[in-house]
Formats: C-alpha cells, structure tokens, sequence
C-alpha cells in the first residue's frame, strides 16, 4: 500500500483575504518533510477561479521548486486538465518535469468542471473530445522521433518535440473519475484512477471491482497499461483519537460544503454524498431514515406501506451528513483519522479491497499549517513503516 498526499492549496482565510506568500511556502515546507519522513507521492490539482478553495493554477511552478527540495518521493499531476492546453504544450512540460525530478513524474489528467471551462472559453460540451484527443495524442509525441498529427482539434507538421521524459516509454498516466462509467473508461484506455469521490470503503469496493474487470478488454492509449487505483480521502493523524477525528471530519465537511465546487450547482450531491458514505448510521435512522432512499429493500417497502416518500430532497441529506460523527465517518473509512492506531487500521480498509494508494487531503481551509506539519510526521513516524513492506519501487 502506497501512501499520498494530495494538495489543493489550501489554507484558513477570511473572505478573499489570503496570504498566498505563505501559502506556498507552507505547502513547500509540507512536501519537504512528506519527503524526508516517507510518502510515496505527492499530487497537485489544478483549478482556476477558485479563491479560497484551491490556489493551485500552476503545477508546473511548483513542480520546478519540489525538484530542488525533494529526493525520493513521486511527483504528480493530479490532475492536469488536457482540454485547456495544447497537447504539444502538455507533453513538453510533463516531459521536463521529469527530466528534473530524474524520472519521478505521474501523469493524471481530467477536464474539469463547468464553472472552470466556460471561464476559459472552452465550451463543456467539446471537453471530452478534446480530452479524447490529446491522450492519444500524448504519449505518440513521448514515443516519437518526428511527431505529426491531423485531427477534429489540432494539426500539427511534422515536428521533433523536445524534451522527452526520462521515463520510458513514457510516465505512467492516469484519470480523474467520480463515477463509474469513468472508471470503466479509464479502464479500457489503460489508465490508472485517480477517485475524486470520498466513499466508505464498504462501498467503495464494488467500484474497485468495476475497474479491475474493466481491464480485461483494456486498449492501451499508451506503450502500456497503468493498472492503478488512488482514492482521494481527508485525513489527519494526533495523539489524541478523538480530536484528530473530530479534525478531518470538519475538514472533509467543510471541502463539501454547500458553496464548494464538488457541490454547488449538483442537482442531489448530498443524497449521492451520503450514499458514497454508508448511507444513515443505526444511530441516526429514527431522525433522517424515514427521509433517505434507501437500497435495502425491506426498508424501501416499509415505507412505502406506511406511505412515506423517500426522496425528499437535499435538505434532509445534508442535514443528515452534518449529523454524521466523526467516529461513524473513521470507522467506514470515509476520512483516515485518529491516532496512529486508528489510522493504520484505516489504511488497512483501503488494502484489503485492492486500493494502490490513499491520496491524503490534510491541508484545508481549517487546518492550519503547523497541524498539518505534525500530521505528516506522525504518518511517517508511526503509520507509514506499517505499510513500506511490499511497496517495492511505488509499484513501478
């Protein structure tokens, strides 16, 4: 089991008032001590627009300052976003990234979401073409000598592109999904997962499934297949079980608050949040059961018979998650939380059903900098030798 971390750059602020100096230099001095006690990779989204929620545009400025400060741990685009930039454009970056992390990059890409394209001129409803595109396009450009190219998007002459990666035939490659007709497609094109979703890890295993039969009639875009799954997940790790918990949960809640880009505008977010969770815990039924679509069918009967809806709308889901506890949320396996104890057994969940690494959340908007810092050194002191058994070369 391999063990991530995933930024989106966050940090406490007021309003639109953030100290972006330190921001980055917080997020520096995270990664460098990720490096030094352990982590497997480090992830970078990218995003536009978004003050406050993320300040992530450029990865690639930021992957120039990790090559310096970083040694061993992996580098990657988590994701880059193909149908804002040119293919040629993404190959060459990717490609030097990896020549200055001699050989450490992972390549992630996605499209985005609507809010983010239309900023930018591109129109949604070409987002999948044009992501379509330039991942074949992609690893042709790392393969080849000469590069040239006629399609629905681009033309490109016959060119050398330079630089190449150091990886070859190239750096393994990946997509952002959320769902699970884009776990089958990455499957069938032969890349790796990058779940953007938080789930219960009892639900989560039947999408794992989805991926790993998928791959049977896998067609490479690239020289090979990236048989990988990671699963993004909020995480935080104390001395104090209950705290720590009681941390990530706010943290993870807060990522998915009502004004976050996850959520606004989703027509029944919370109904799907709360199903990727567990659905209502035993504790909750008498207050939010009655309300919620239910996939046990002897409840969905019952309460037919008693002639009581259960598709009453996102109020009754969101109220239902904010009731959620941090403890029911760690004992799913929906956040990594807790004491070293606590979140070894966590990590575990997410081994035992064929999860290739947990991607941590920990910098958020309510967790500062030095939390963030203690967190991810007690990963490294006390849960990551749990796991180094087996890692072998990051699955490579």
């Amino acid at each position: 089991m391999q063990l991530g971390l995933l930024f989106e750059c966050q940090r406490p602020y007021e309003g639109t008032e953030i100290d972006w100096n330190a921001l980055y230099k917080e997020t520096l001095a995270q990664c460098e001590l990720a490096d030094q006690v352990g982590f497997d990779n480090l992830w970078f989204v990218e995003h536009h627009f978004l003050t406050g929620f993320s300040g992530s545009p450029s990865q690639d400025a930021m992957f120039g300052a990790l090559s310096r400060i970083t040694k061993n741990i992996r580098i990657g685009y988590g994701v880059c976003i193909l149908p804002y930039h040119h293919p040629v454009r993404v190959a060459e970056r990717v490609a030097l990234v990896d020549q200055l992390t001699d050989g450490k990059v992972e390549f992630g890409t996605g499209r985005s979401n609507a809010y983010e394209q239309i900023g930018q001129g591109v129109d949604p409803r070409n987002t999948r073409s044009l992501w379509e595109e330039s991942i074949a396009m992609i690893p042709q450009i790392w393969q080849s000598d000469e590069f040239e190219w006629e399609g629905e998007h681009w033309q490109v002459p016959k060119r050398r592109v330079l630089p190449k990666p150091v990886q070859q035939p190239h750096p393994r490659m990946y997509l952002a999904c959320t769902q699970q007709d884009s776990f089958r497609l990455a499957a069938e094109k032969g890349l790796g997962v990058l779940s953007s979703a938080s789930y219960a890890t009892s639900v989560l295993a039947e999408q794992v499934k989805i991926y790993r039969d998928a791959l049977k009639n896998v067609n490479p875009v690239g020289a090979f297949a990236t048989e990988f799954w990671g699963n993004n997940v909020h995480a935080y790790c104390g001395k104090d079980n209950d705290e720590a918990r009681e941390l990530a949960a706010l943290s993870m809640k807060t990522f998915f608050g009502p004004d976050k880009p996850y959520i606004a505008g989703r027509i029944g977010a919370y109904e799907e949040l709360l199903e990727a969770w567990g659905g209502v815990p035993d504790h909750l039924q008498a207050d939010f059961g009655r309300w919620l679509r239910q996939s046990d069918e002897a409840h969905r009967q019952q309460a037919e018979e008693s002639g009581i809806s259960l598709d009453a709308g996102p109020g009754a889901a969101r109220a239902a998650i904010a009731q959620l506890d941090a403890n029911t949320l760690a004992d799913r396996g929906v956040i990594i939380a807790g004491d070293p104890d606590s979140c070894a057994t966590a990590v575990q969940m997410y081994e035992d059903i064929g999860v290739d690494q947990v991607m941590m959340i920990m910098q958020t908007e309510t967790i500062p900098h030095e939390k963030v810092m203690s967190s991810i050194e007690l990963f490294g002191k006390e849960v990551i030798p749990r796991f180094k058994a087996g890692n072998g070369d990051n699955g490579k």
